[in-house]
């Protein structure tokens, strides 16, 4: 009986009838050194394999097979791409062919950019320098050629989300782009358009009858400082999910390389575990900045807004009609209150 992991045991008569032939050729290029006729024959079982109804090991092995062609021909973005491919699936490879791909990968590895991205919502479409990376993912690896690179993610009802950055050979990257809800159109309030045209000029009141308290330069500064917390709180807890999502980034690729949930606790655990240590720390630091930063807008917001509530019991007369409304605005780089009422 044929072992699922053999290339040639390919499930079902279609499956094996499409790429036996390819891959009887390659295997004869590959042994006489022919490395350009084996990458295109292995590219083509590798096309019929993924067509027709093959297992995840007899994917690996010949995606396997088509990076080590492709690193042998020095085009080491297309090889990282296979040999990762195929390490996703390495307890299907034989021994020695999965040594191969790891060395291999660690080779092609130095000579381009790995980006590890994340994307929220996952169901947005990415796109590296105008081209589709295909179907939506919440996290992607990435090999990309050293340069400048513009990665952007779109999806309908959002903001789109856009990353520019400069990769070096050799060098790993994390990227994490969330994109932000569309404001809806029309949800400008009517009275906020007309109010200016509507108030009517009104008599300045008698210098007597104003208040000793400067209610104004304080409703002034409450709104500022609100404002300034409720900036400062959202970026914090941006930043807090950003670095949570890199862990997460990270813990995708520490597992696919064999780490547990109890490597760190090892007596000789590896030293990138004082690095998540304090990434971890990191996170947790700026949650809780975040966190009071928030609740401290919030007091200065429902302050400033009971100053308009007080204003009436200061001066021993009826509040104004329209009041004061107090609401959260929030945009992709901007957060704070908007205050609507008679300074």
């Amino acid at each position: 009986m044929a072992r699922a992991r053999e290339p040639q045991a390919l499930s079902g008569t279609h499956a094996a009838s499409t790429t036996a032939n390819p891959l009887r050729l390659a295997r004869q290029a590959r042994d006489a050194g022919r490395w350009v006729e084996a990458e295109a024959a292995y590219e083509e079982a590798l096309k019929a394999a993924e067509a027709a109804w093959t297992t995840d090991a007899e994917r690996a092995e010949i995606a396997a097979e088509l990076g080590l062609c492709e690193l042998a021909l020095g085009r080491y973005r297309d090889a990282a791409d296979h040999l990762a491919q195929s390490l996703r699936h390495r307890d299907g490879l034989r021994r020695a062919l999965r040594e191969r791909a790891e060395a291999g990968l660690l080779q092609a590895e130095r000579r381009v950019v790995t980006v590890y991205l994340g994307v929220n919502p996952p169901d947005a479409e990415v796109s590296v320098d105008g081209k589709a990376l295909g179907r939506p993912a919440p996290t992607y690896e990435l090999f990309l050629a050293p340069g400048h690179h513009t990665v952007r993610a779109r999806l309908d009802g959002h903001a789109e989300a856009v990353s520019a950055f400069e990769g070096q050979a050799g060098k790993d990257i994390s990227l994490a782009l969330k994109l932000a809800r569309a404001p809806e159109r029309g949800a400008r309030a009517p009275e906020a358009a007309s109010a200016g045209a509507a108030r009517p000029a009104a008599p300045s009141p008698p210098p007597a009858a104003r208040p000793a308290v400067p209610l104004t330069e304080l409703r002034i500064g409450g709104a500022a400082l609100a404002t300034a917390a409720v900036a400062a709180g959202t970026v914090f807890l941006l930043r807090a999910d950003v670095v949570d999502d890199n862990l997460a980034e990270r813990d995708v690729v520490l597992r696919r390389q064999g780490w547990t949930s109890s490597t760190c606790w090892w007596p000789n655990a590896p030293s990138a575990c004082a690095e998540i240590r304090d990434d971890v720390a990191e996170r947790d630091l700026f949650a809780t900045l975040g966190k009071v930063a928030l609740a401290t807008g919030a007091v200065f917001g429902i302050a400033t807004a009971a100053s308009f509530l007080a204003e009436g019991w200061i001066l021993d007369e009826a509040p104004a009609r329209g009041g004061v409304r107090v609401a959260p605005s929030a945009t992709g780089t901007q957060a704070g209150l908007v205050l609507q009422g008679a300074w």
